[in-house]
């Protein structure tokens, strides 16, 4: 469970070596929770157990694959905000209620929240724009990608 400041609680080894055994190279086969709780020396119960612990704890904010959204019809943009340093709390709790939001971060600039909005359709990224504007009473900038780099990031837990 988070503690009173919001902060996560610490991940064990065993949640330590899950994470990163579960970056990259996700096993395509019929059971692949079983492939990788084998190699873990775990039973797959307690694996996605644990998953889900790390979830509801916040250490983990996002299990699931990356796509292509573009390729399903989908898309994506990078958006920004101006906030106010006293409203920038309240602000991104508003802003990350969003489905479509992902990745929000504090960044030291005058836009100083930045996030990624995906949505099913590209018609979807402005709808998803004015209503994060109307429910925050700020602007919303995106930025529309104009090229597209691979770049792979695993962190060690």
């Amino acid at each position: 469970m988070p503690d009173r400041s919001g902060a996560a609680a610490a991940p064990d080894a065993t949640d330590r070596r899950i994470i990163n055994a579960l970056q990259g190279d996700f096993p395509l086969v019929t059971e692949p929770y079983r492939q990788v709780a084998d190699g873990l020396g775990l039973s797959e119960a307690e694996l996605l157990q644990r998953i889900d612990a790390m979830l509801e704890r916040k250490v983990l904010t996002r299990f699931g694959p990356m796509f292509q959204i573009e390729r399903a019809g989908g898309a994506f943009v990078l958006a920004a905000m101006k906030v106010p340093e006293a409203d920038f709390d309240r602000v991104a709790a508003q802003v990350n209620a969003f489905p479509e939001v992902a990745h929000n971060y504090r960044r030291d600039h005058a836009l100083n929240m930045w996030f990624v909005l995906a949505t099913a359709t590209p018609e979807g990224i402005a709808a998803a724009v004015a209503a994060i504007e109307a429910a925050t009473g700020l602007p919303v900038f995106p930025f529309p990608k104009e090229r597209e780099y691979f770049v792979e990031m695993k962190l060690h837990a």
